[in-house]
Formats: structure tokens, C-alpha cells, sequence
């Protein structure tokens, strides 16, 4: 398991890629489309992916594992499931809820061809 992304949930897609760009100091390295980007984060691995989908979707932390559904089968008892193991591209996601609040999501890139 390696976190992967820090999720950001934003209603100005390009209001918020200025301001890490220019107060954070971040650079984008990837895009999907018009709504999603991921920004690198000085001084380590993990990115932070902007996402104008869904503003109200709950941040938090993104987790990547080798396969979603070995992971879920295998779930601690504290991690409940908010959103079942469900297709993504290139893999599965599902979102699971701490206990004490803090939005997890898990995914694989299990099918991802590249």
C-alpha cells in the first residue's frame, strides 16, 4: 500500500492549480480533461490531485494497492464502506470511512494496459 494522491475536491479548477502553483510552489504533472489535475508536492512523492467533478466529494487521502478486491476482502473491521469496489479506468476503487471520520479511497491500476 503506498499513498499515492492526496484528493482535493474543488469547485475553480484553475483558481486552485494557481494558487499551488504559485504560493506552494507545485507543478502539474498530469491532466484529465478539464476537471482533474495532480500537482506535485516539493519535497515528496505524494501528489495532490484537484478534482472540479464533484466540489462536494469529501478530501482525503488516496491509496494505491497491488489489487482493490484482495484489499477489501481483507479490510480491517474499522474501515467502513462508504463506496464498494467499483470500476475505474485502468483498475477498481473503493472509498472507505475511518473511525473517526476521514474519508479513505483505495485503488488499483489492475487493468491499466501501460
Amino acid at each position: 500500500m503506498k499513498l499515492e494522491f492526496i484528493f482535493a475536491p474543488t469547485s475553480d479548477l484553475q483558481a486552485s492549480l494557481a494558487l499551488y502553483r504559485e504560493v506552494f510552489g507545485s507543478q502539474e504533472v498530469w491532466r484529465e480533461g478539464d476537471t482533474t489535475a495532480a500537482l506535485t508536492l516539493p519535497g515528496t512523492d505524494v501528489q495532490l490531485m484537484l478534482d472540479s467533478n464533484d466540489p462536494t466529494a469529501p478530501s482525503g487521502p488516496v491509496f494505491v494497492v497491488d489489487d482493490v478486491k484482495a484489499f477489501d476482502a481483507t479490510r480491517p473491521a474499522a474501515l467502513q464502506v462508504v463506496e464498494e469496489v467499483a470500476e475505474i479506468p485502468g483498475g477498481f476503487q473503493a472509498t472507505y470511512r475511518d473511525p473517526g471520520g476521514q474519508t479513505i479511497y483505495v485503488l488499483d491500476q489492475s487493468t491499466d494496459a501501460g
